[in-house]
């Protein structure tokens, strides 16, 4: 045997060596392209969701702005009623202590029977004052 033979065979072997590298380097590439296009159709998804979490958060906030600002006009409505109703709560006030009124009530609580006593009491005066005005009552 000669060297040509032994060199034809050395590099006929390193070739099938070459080739089963070449094969298992073209099925290492073809599973990396696969994970390649898995990670990408993920990172696809990823960004979808992403997508729909900033509609959402915009959304919700657009939805919190128009609360805020329903809020707001309710809390100047409610102010303005407020005021409203304390206005009302003074002029009831000054005209259940002003003394035609108070005398109004005494008279007709004394028609009706009540006490001198818990007359001055409803009233906030003293059991003198409730006299004199139910004396005045009678002369006039």
């Amino acid at each position: 045997m000669h060297i040509s033979y032994w060199v034809i065979l050395a590099v006929s072997l390193l070739e099938v060596v070459l080739l089963a590298g070449v094969v298992v380097f073209f099925l290492r590439l073809r599973k990396s392209e696969q994970l390649l296009a898995k990670l990408q159709q993920n990172q696809r998804e990823f960004l979808a969701r992403i997508d729909q979490n900033v509609d959402l958060e915009q959304q919700i906030l657009a939805n919190f702005s128009a609360r805020q600002t329903e809020l707001l006009q309710l809390d100047s409505r409610l102010a303005e009623r407020e005021k409203q109703v304390r206005a009302l709560l003074q002029q009831a006030e000054g005209l259940s202590r002003s003394p035609q009124f108070l005398r109004q009530v005494i008279i007709t609580g004394h028609r009706k029977g009540s006490s001198v006593t818990s007359l001055a009491q409803s009233t906030g005066l003293s059991t003198e004052e409730v006299e004199l005005i139910l004396e005045q009552g009678r002369s006039s």
